[in-house]
């Protein structure tokens, strides 16, 4: 028998730590679209009751992950192709504005934190390690949200985030997505807010071109 997968601390609810577990499977891969979520399995994989499983899997609906279909049960959504030309427009128009108010507000101390990001994406992508140069990626955009410190931006952005980490992985060349990075630091670093957000518009087009051109082969 399979050993159960141990969650994180148990301060938080337990119904948050089964959702995150889950999201991050999903924005990983390790939940393809299509994939079956059997509530029972996954509680017993978890060592946790059904309760919070349950839960999770409705914040997960909420988000866009997971959905409902008749005779199979919750499945991982597959994201269409007007899903992903929505998420990139609003990523877009919302990422522009952070990047121009970091470009503002950073101190030091904030570009060193943006600094630490690429370097672990670096690394990353040196050791071949894919999963943690999307996580250092996702966590650099992340890191611009606070620098911008704009509360309104990261009430908006909040209940997408989950979807644009997802959005962050759809790349075929890492290579060129933290070369991307680190010319977005350069203008956030260079304190002009202009060329920030033209840096910003000019990363998430060629972003959507990549994710568009993986997912839907155009």
């Amino acid at each position: 028998m399979a050993q159960p997968v141990p969650l994180g601390s148990r301060d938080r609810p337990l119904r948050d730590q089964v959702c995150e577990e889950v999201r991050n499977r999903i924005i990983d891969g390790r939940f393809a679209p299509g994939d079956r979520i059997v509530e029972r399995e996954l509680a017993a994989e978890l060592a946790v009751s059904r309760v919070p499983v349950r839960e999770a899997l409705r914040t997960l609906r909420v988000e866009g992950f997971v959905e409902d279909v008749a005779r199979r049960g919750v499945i991982v959504r597959r994201l269409d192709r007007r899903d992903v030309e929505e998420l990139f427009d609003v990523r877009e128009a919302l990422e522009t504005l952070a990047c121009r108010l970091a470009a503002t507000k950073a101190d030091a101390r904030g570009l060193r934190g943006l600094q630490r990001h690429l370097t672990r994406a670096d690394k990353a992508l040196r050791s071949d390690d894919l999963r943690a140069v999307g996580q250092a990626n996702a966590d650099f955009h992340d890191e611009i949200v606070r620098l911008a410190d704009h509360h309104l931006l990261a009430g908006m952005l909040d209940p997408l985030q989950g979807r644009l980490h997802w959005l962050f992985r759809q790349v075929d060349d890492p290579e060129a997505l933290c070369e991307e990075h680190n010319h977005l630091y350069d203008a956030i670093a260079s304190g002009e807010a202009d060329e920030a957000a033209a840096e910003a518009a000019r990363h998430v087009r060629h972003n959507r071109a990549a994710a568009l051109r993986l997912l839907f082969n155009t």
